[in-house]
This record gives C-alpha cells, sequence and structure tokens, in this order.
C-alpha cells in the first residue's frame, strides 16, 4: 500500500482511513486517487467508501481479508481488448462477480507546463488506447502502474519533459497542467468494469431482470470436444455473448476458456446447456450471475 508515488500518498491515507471506519461500505479498487478504477468505484457504488489498493491482487485481497466489501475491477476496454491477467485472478479469488459497470473512457495528456513531451507514463492499457495520438507526437510511451499514479509520479519528478495520459481529474489532484484533452485513439472508447464480493453478498437476479453468468471451463483432451461443449448453448437457444481463450500453467497444453452467456442458473435452458458443457470439460466454475447492466448485441 506505501508503493504509491509521494503526492499521492496523503490522498491515500485519508482514504484509507474512511475505509477502515466502514470496512462494508469499502469498495477496493486498483491504482491512485484519480483513476478510472476511482471515478469507476464513485460512479457505480455512490454511497460506499473508495479504498486504493496498488495492484488488482491487493483490491482482491481486501475483500477476501474483510477490509472492503467489494472490489471494482477492469476487465476489458473496446480498444485494447482484455486487461492483462485479470482471467487468472478471478478464478484464484474465490470471490463472486455480482455486477457489472461500463464506463466511457477519456484521456488526458499532462504535465508541468504544456510541453513539448518527450515521454508519457501511463498505464499499458491507456497507452494503448492512445498509441496513434503519441505516435504522431512523437511522444515516447512507457508504463506505469496506473493512470493517476502517473500522473502523481510526473508530479513528484518536476520535469518539463515528462508527461502523463490520466483521467483529467488527476491533473487537478496533483497540481499539474493538462496539454491536450480526449487524446484516446477512440472516441466511444469503453471500459466494462465487473464488481465482486463475497459469495454471500451475492443477490438473485431479479425475474424482470435480464442475467449474466460468466463462468470458466477447460475442455477434455478429446476431439471436437469444444465444439460439443458449445453445442448445448446453440441447441437451447442460450447466447454466449463472449469466449476467451487463456493457456492455464507453462505447458501449453491446458486452454481455459472465459465466458458470459445470457440468463441465469435456474432456467431450464442454462441449466441444460452448463450441463452439456460440463459433461465435455474437466472442469466448469462459475464465477456470478448478475443483472446486465448494458444490453448486448
Amino acid at each position: 500500500m506505501r508503493s504509491f508515488p509521494g503526492p499521492a500518498l496523503a490522498i491515500v491515507d485519508q482514504l484509507r482511513t474512511e475505509a477502515e471506519a466502514d470496512p462494508p461500505r469499502a469498495i477496493a479498487f486498483q491504482g491512485s486517487p484519480g483513476a478510472n478504477s476511482h471515478r469507476a468505484a464513485r460512479e457505480a457504488r455512490p454511497d460506499a467508501l473508495p479504498l486504493p489498493c496498488f495492484s488488482f491482487e491487493d483490491a482482491l485481497e481486501a475483500v477476501k481479508d474483510g477490509r472492503a466489501g467489494q472490489a471494482i475491477i477492469p476487465i476489458e476496454n473496446s480498444q485494447h481488448g482484455r486487461v492483462a491477467d485479470i482471467h487468472f485472478l478471478l478464478p484464484e479469488s474465490g470471490l463472486t462477480i455480482v455486477g457489472e459497470y461500463f464506463m466511457p473512457i477519456h484521456h488526458a495528456l499532462m504535465g508541468i507546463g504544456k510541453g513539448p513531451f518527450e515521454v508519457a507514463y501511463s498505464h499499458p492499457q491507456a497507452l494503448g488506447q492512445s498509441r496513434l495520438f503519441l505516435r504522431e507526437r512523437g511522444i515516447v510511451p512507457l508504463s506505469h502502474a496506473d493512470t493517476a499514479g502517473a500522473a502523481a509520479f510526473v508530479s513528484e519528478k518536476g520535469d518539463p519533459k515528462l508527461a502523463a495520459i490520466a483521467p483529467a481529474i488527476a491533473a487537478e489532484l496533483y497540481n499539474l497542467d493538462i496539454a491536450e484533452t480526449n487524446v484516446e485513439d477512440s472516441h466511444d472508447n469503453m471500459t466494462r468494469f465487473v464488481i465482486l464480493a463475497n459469495d454471500a453478498a451475492a443477490q438473485p437476479v431479479s425475474p424482470d431482470k435480464q442475467a449474466i453468468t460468466t463462468f470458466v471451463f477447460e475442455v477434455k483432451n478429446i476431439p471436437a470436444a469444444l465444439y460439443k461443449a458449445m453445442g448445448g448453448f446453440a441447441t437451447n437457444g442460450v447466447n454466449m455473448t463472449k469466449l476467451e481463450s487463456y493457456q492455464k500453467g507453462a505447458s501449453f497444453s491446458a486452454t481455459m476458456f472465459y465466458a458470459d452467456i445470457i440468463g441465469a442458473p435456474g432456467n431450464p435452458a442454462v441449466d441444460r446447456a452448463l450441463e452439456e458443457c460440463a459433461f465435455y470439460s474437466k472442469e466448469l466454475r462459475i464465477l456470478g450471475t448478475y443483472e446486465q447492466a448494458r444490453a448486448r448485441g
């Protein structure tokens, strides 16, 4: 928790003290104050107490050890794809997905003065989302743990040749000047966040609301196993809105799949589809069923 840049520490300590006073209301997020995840926590859970954590693992651990009631984690971006490592962290956390939140992402270029800048620090996701902008200006992208942390780092260094790509609020928090706004390459840039809690906090989705079920599975090592595992969703009319593969371990012999479907266990069609998928799988684990925040398709 003390790995934040110096200018962020006072704000981190203040937010941590407030969260410690009422842990069930705390919502953990990865990044320094002013990061996109901080903004998402405030928007998705306006009554919660944001708790900044240095890494995704720290945010999940805060929920597991009772320092926070929930955590909010970015899982994918419309422009830059999957957030690194999150598919490994979610299943291993033992937590349950209890909600999702979609947030438009807009970045600003900021520094000591308004440039010209030689390098720009930010989270790899933000750098990827602003890749063309940086290339056109000859600014070298350098990775940092999070967007707002990059702003705090630039503020601490005090070098006018250094810049950060971060939410505009970070410039205000860390006394930086905004050189340009909306520097993301695509202005429909959107990030999907998931909200996690202990299983006891999961609530059934209201019958009049559409549900999303997220699960991971590993198919058996037999011919056409994935094809057969997927067949049950087609024959039962269950819409699969997301399917991604990732390697389990370093052997490259075990592939895991991460999937979202529309519907909830208890629905006969969903139950039949999941049962057929499980038949052709070594492992199938449901990570959560929660209300759909944005219509698919």
